[in-house]
């Protein structure tokens, strides 16, 4: 206080307590990718991180998902395709529309425990998918403090080259730039077997990715069958025009609505015809009355015939097979919000999921967990009883005893941002015992609640952390002169029982 100068009575309050750490978050995922619209009343939100807690939060400000649109032909589309055989004759599916899928990874998402995330809208679905987008949309995030997981699923929407320079980027952007973050990575066509004649995907991902940055990310495969998009929120209007004249054939070929008919199969051709019909130009339908009547023909034709409904859950499987970072940054937020950051996420079950488009067994896996070059990839494996689990946790630079798992790495990152966060408070204060003692005390008090919560190894606090800090210990009296202050701290952080050996060995009868 000033210089007493009148009599009186002064009070002098001193503070009894250091100052306290405060836990930052661990599980706000960054999106980029596509969306309808990016506007928050007039205000464009493209090219802009914007801070969303739930779906409908999403809805209001980005819109919903796109309207695909697909094709519907005898002839094998080119590379080849999985055919739908009617009556003898082969037809095939494919999607023209471009595969924007932000809006579908989002449910996932949210549907796997998610919370609150940025979305970083890089276009509208009529632009087309490019690599310079996505990586725009990583360098916004370097203004924003708050994310700690990178996931651009769209990424592998792209060419093999174009979705490997993408994910090169964020892992510069998360162990160059930032280092409080990790990018959650799929793996390009990862819906195909390691054994596929195209090449093995998850070798391709390993030679191109490149080495740096490696502890800063982690990889799942294979990719998964979703119940995201119904059956039935598709229908005859998610076809081509060309492909609804093909379907007509179809489905009058399956009913029998070809040559001499009765009432009866006028009366379903009549119906089936409606598919291509223009119900704008007809002058007995109003246009509030047009969805409905496109969705009792909808609703005809699904009662009608098993062709057209394969059709549609063809359609749906199309769009339900989605890549696994999404639903793996809701399994983040949901396994730090009840168990905490050091929690591997592993050993969880995914929702919203059939299935992995793989069924990997013990062997298969091997090679993806452990491998001579060091990059981890994590399996989602099915389990009878128990349906589709997370099967592993470790970052790509799995040969690291530092950086093996990523609940290492992320917890790491937490304490960095937590502490550095409330240290803060004593730049420019006096480099003398006082301020040492404080730093010290607070930064116990911290470490020593998150070993009560199980965070740290050690049957006592000392056995999980030690803080050092003060001149000859950290700082030497020419640091002092430079105004450096040197806090040094080691933590025992726990890590996963990824392999329980348990041995059997007879012993001689006793009794």
């Amino acid at each position: 206080m000033g210089q007493m100068k009148t009599p009186g009575v002064y009070i002098v309050e001193k503070s009894a307590f250091p100052n306290s750490v405060v836990e930052v978050a661990t599980a706000v995922p960054a999106f980029i990718g596509h969306t309808q619209k990016a506007d928050n009343k007039g205000t464009s939100l493209a090219n802009k991180p914007w801070r969303i807690t739930s779906m409908a939060e999403f809805e209001n400000y980005f819109g919903f998902g796109p309207t695909p649109e697909f094709n519907l032909s005898t002839t094998a589309p080119e590379g080849g395709g999985e055919a739908l055989t009617f009556a003898g004759k082969a037809y095939y599916l494919t999607q023209d529309s471009t595969p924007y899928i932000l809006y579908y990874s989002l449910r996932l998402f949210f549907q796997n425990g998610g919370g609150p995330c940025y979305i970083v809208s890089v276009g509208n679905y009529g632009d087309a998918l490019e690599a310079a987008r996505f990586t725009k949309g990583i360098e916004l995030l370097i203004t924003e403090q708050e994310p700690t997981m990178v996931v651009v699923p769209e990424a592998v929407r792209l060419a093999f080259a174009d979705c490997n320079s993408v994910q090169q980027v964020a892992l510069q952007h998360c162990g160059l730039t930032m280092k409080n973050r990790v990018a959650i990575l799929d793996i390009h066509d990862g819906y195909k077997s390691r054994q596929d004649p195209a090449g093995d995907p998850v070798a391709l991902f390993r030679d191109k990715l490149g080495i740096n940055f490696l502890n800063y990310a982690a990889a799942y495969y294979p990719w998964l069958n979703t119940t995201i998009t119904s059956e039935r929120a598709l229908s005859y209007e998610n076809l081509s025009a060309e492909s609804r004249t093909t379907l007509i054939s179809l489905v009058e070929e399956e009913l029998g609505l070809t040559g001499t008919l009765d009432k009866r199969h006028e009366e379903q051709k009549t119906e089936v015809e409606k598919i291509t019909k223009d119900w704008s130009a007809d002058d007995k339908v109003t246009p509030a009355d047009i969805p409905s009547l496109k969705a009792l023909l909808n609703q005809s034709l699904m009662a009608m015939s098993p062709a057209y409904n394969r059709i549609l859950n063809q359609m749906a499987a199309t769009l339900n097979l989605l890549p696994p970072s999404a639903a793996m940054a809701g399994i983040y937020t949901m396994v730090d919000n009840t168990r905490g950051v050091w929690k591997a996420p592993a050993n969880v079950s995914l929702s919203g999921v059939v299935s992995p488009t793989l069924n990997l067994s013990n062997q298969d896996q091997e090679d993806l967990n452990v491998t001579p070059m060091g990059k981890s990839i994590n399996a989602i494996r099915p389990f009878v009883g128990e349906g589709v689990l997370v099967w592993g946790a470790r970052t790509l630079d799995g040969n690291s005893l530092d950086w093996r798992y990523i609940n290492v790495r992320r917890t790491m990152i937490m304490l960095e941002e937590s502490i550095r966060l409330a240290t803060k408070a004593y730049v420019f204060e006096p480099n003398v015992a006082n301020t040492w003692v404080t730093i010290k005390s607070m930064i116990r008090n911290f470490l020593t609640g998150i070993w009560k919560r199980g965070g740290l190894a050690g049957a006592v606090p000392d056995d999980a952390f030690a803080v050092f800090v003060g001149l000859g210990e950290t700082m030497t009296p020419e640091d002092i002169l430079e105004g450096i202050l040197r806090v040094t701290v080691l933590v025992a952080i726990t890590r996963p029982a990824e392999f329980i050996e348990i041995t059997f060995q007879q012993q001689m009868q006793k009794s």
